[in-house]
């Protein structure tokens, strides 16, 4: 009897707690309305009577979960002539680093042209029968997640082409006061790094797109979203979470991203969706200790083995005080420490681990052990500097 007492107690806490998750995901009384809804309702002229090629996915919906795409095909004073996909494909299910081909839309007639294929920027060819370009597409806000890079290779194309760019905004999941990590350097920009950016940027892709422009100079209209503000989290929005891709299905795997998922060519390796991260070798209390031991904020370190490879599954505890990058680098210096793997190099060519790194110098001093706060110095001057520039590019207050 007592057995069952505590089972059904256990059932009701899980019952509580999903339910408290879920109200902090999704609120009837939304407080921002996205860009692709003043679009419509205040900014329609924009559109009307335009060609137009849509840079989207599956994440390109209002909060009504219409999508942009239908609203332009289905509406009589716009002209949808053609689809652009990125990463993961139209439909956001093709794994990472999976080429997607084109193809023609069943419904639309209209060609889905892939932007994660042969070919990663649009065409002379793809552009001719366009009048402009129209971004909507959900970031998570790290400079490794490739939708920006495929935002910043259309906005080169449009000024090689002579078309406009409209970037319908949406919200950085992390908020926009999370700036941190490595700053990329120009030797090591590639397409999980297309600007000189930190790991967090704190921008929304409209900001981003701001920001690219400084080079580019293309014909750039942001439409802005409303009722959002730069400390809200995704959470704070009221908006519904769209898996942005096959291994971020909610926000939490988008806030631990950066935490868990740097350690590319090391062995150490994320899993469940990147609230688990570990290798083979590490003792998995010995590693949850050392980290508990640093006293990062905002997380709670649980050892959890998985087969051969020990590791700990992260908690939030406090999102808004949680630091992504700054715990992702901690946790590749404990687990060097720990079992010395080897640091993938750039010799003749980038490595992906300096890549997602943006240089080569947190590799060098992870593989040398310095203690932890010595990585966070060594990019602290870069970060300090894209701080101050990045202030030109904001629109949120």
């Amino acid at each position: 009897m007592k057995k069952i007492i505590k089972l059904i107690t256990l059932i009701g806490i899980f019952i509580i707690l999903v339910n408290i998750l879920t109200s902090h995901v999704y609120d009837e009384n939304i407080k921002t309305k996205l860009g692709n809804e003043v679009l419509f309702e205040k900014h329609f002229d924009l559109i009307k009577g335009k060609r137009i090629g849509l840079i989207t996915n599956h994440t390109g919906l209002n909060s009504q979960f219409e999508s942009t795409a239908a609203l332009l095909a289905n509406n009589h004073q716009t002209n949808l002539v053609a689809l652009f996909a990125p990463e993961h494909g139209l439909d956001g299910k093709a794994k990472a680093g999976e080429y997607v081909e084109s193809y023609l839309h069943d419904q639309y007639k209209i060609p889905v042209y892939s932007l994660y294929g042969p070919t990663r920027k649009p065409t002379p060819k793809m552009l001719e029968n366009i009048d402009l370009l129209l971004y909507d597409i959900q970031d998570i806000g790290a400079r490794t997640y490739t939708y920006i890079s495929t935002l910043n290779y259309c906005m080169w194309a449009a000024k090689e082409n002579g078309k406009t760019v409209i970037v319908l905004d949406r919200p950085n999941p992390l908020g926009g006061l999370i700036v941190d990590g490595p700053v990329s350097e120009e030797d090591f920009l590639s397409f999980v790094g297309v600007d000189i950016l930190p790991m967090a940027h704190g921008m929304t892709v409209g900001e981003l797109a701001r920001y690219f422009n400084r080079h580019i100079g293309a014909r750039l209209i942001v439409v802005p979203m409303e009722g959002y503000t730069r400390d809200m989290m995704f959470p704070d929005t009221g908006l519904y979470w769209v898996p942005t891709s096959p291994m971020i299905p909610d926000f939490f795997s988008a806030l631990l991203y950066m935490a868990t998922g740097l350690g590319e060519g090391t062995g150490i390796r994320q899993g469940d969706y990147f609230k688990w991260v570990g290798g083979k070798g590490i003792d998995s209390q010995i590693f949850a200790q050392e980290l508990k031991q640093i006293n990062l904020p905002g997380v709670r370190f649980v050892p959890e083995t998985k087969g051969e490879f020990g590791g700990v599954r992260l908690f939030i505890t406090d999102m808004r005080a949680f630091q992504p990058v700054s715990t992702g680098l901690c946790i590749l210096s404990c687990s060097h420490k720990l079992i010395a793997y080897p640091v993938p190099k750039s010799v003749n060519e980038l490595t992906m681990f300096d890549k997602i790194m943006g240089t080569d110098s947190i590799g060098q001093l992870i593989e040398n052990d310095v203690p932890y706060q010595d990585l966070k110095k060594a990019y602290w001057e870069p970060l300090e500097n894209f701080k101050k520039e990045r202030k030109k590019y904001l629109i949120y207050q």
